[in-house]
């Protein structure tokens, strides 16, 4: 079988986002102004960024045999994506988005057959035959043990893994995250998910407590500040976020982060360079609506 660069494995969406005047509070009755559909799931909004860049990528999850599952596939295909899709009887998965004029967002997250994926499910030819495997969150604690499952047969393959937690950071202890995190060649956050996960004065301090784990670099997205990245060798960075005056949605911009800096990891980068090409294509994310319109099919490091 053939190397795969960047395999993802995760959740998979279809994302409804509604640009609204403002969130609405309690009993509050607010007008909407936009309506955007399109496929998301945090791994799988990597994996397109990837793609686009021309990483030669695949993807493994679960579909839901539905009108927004065929849609959600035909992304792929369209973007050259490899997958190996398990089809099921029920509703694709669905993400829920409020979106303000100041770019930000409220999201309900309905898993629908999200947590029908299973280890035996998945090709660990396909897997393991690759630079690096991408996990994210799924929505609940089958699922988590599925991915530490797959992170310790990993072991004993030559795949890298990258890790971005999201939603399992305030569902979880960190004791919880151990296995994936310990296996993990990078592992992704926001500020307020490790803030979620580990307590200590600052995000430098958190960030150390993950090296000490096992994982060999940590980056923790800061939103308009940029990004910290540091590794087991000591190398640290606050690195600032380009200029972007035209921020629509923040929506995926944490996954065009994650794709920006295994791109730079997979042409040998130091985390310095890798971090400026993760804020890079966030940049371009944030521009648009949703999660992948923005995203470039060009970058130069």
């Amino acid at each position: 079988m053939a190397l795969k660069e960047v395999i993802g494995i995760g959740a998979l969406n279809y994302d409804v986002l509604y640009v609204v005047e403002q969130i609405a509070g309690p009993g509050e009755e607010v007008g909407i102004i936009d309506i955007n559909k399109a496929p998301g799931g945090s791994a799988a909004n990597t994996i397109v960024a990837l793609a686009r860049l021309g990483i030669d990528t695949g993807f493994v999850g679960v579909l839901g045999n539905d009108n927004e599952g065929d849609i959600v596939l035909d992304a792929f295909m369209r973007e050259g994506v490899d997958v190996m899709i398990k089809r099921v009887d029920g509703s694709t998965g669905a993400a829920i988005g409020f979106i303000d004029s100041k770019g930000e967002r409220t999201l309900y997250i309905y898993p629908g057959v999200n947590d029908k994926l299973r280890i035996n499910d998945i090709d660990m030819e396909f897997v393991a035959n690759s630079k690096f495997v991408h996990m994210s969150s799924f929505v609940n604690r089958a699922q988590l043990e599925m991915l530490c499952e797959l992170a310790t047969q990993l072991k004993e393959s030559k795949s890298k893994l990258s890790f971005s937690p999201g939603m399992l950071c305030s569902r979880y202890e960190l004791a919880d995250l151990y296995t994936i995190i310990e296996r993990s060649e990078v592992v992704f956050l926001s500020e307020n998910e490790l803030e979620s996960l580990i307590s200590g004065d600052n995000y430098e301090h958190r960030a150390s407590k993950l090296l000490d784990i096992g994982a060999s670099i940590v980056c923790v997205t800061l939103g308009e500040r940029g990004c910290y990245v540091v590794n087991t060798a000591g190398e640290s960075h606050l690195v600032e976020a380009y200029p972007t005056a035209d921020v629509v949605d923040t929506t995926g911009a944490g996954d065009a982060f994650a794709a920006g800096f295994l791109y730079g990891l997979l042409y040998s980068k130091s985390i310095y360079e890798c971090a400026r090409a993760g804020n890079l294509l966030a940049s371009y994310c944030i521009r648009k609506y949703g999660s992948r319109d923005g995203l470039p099919y060009s970058l130069t490091l």
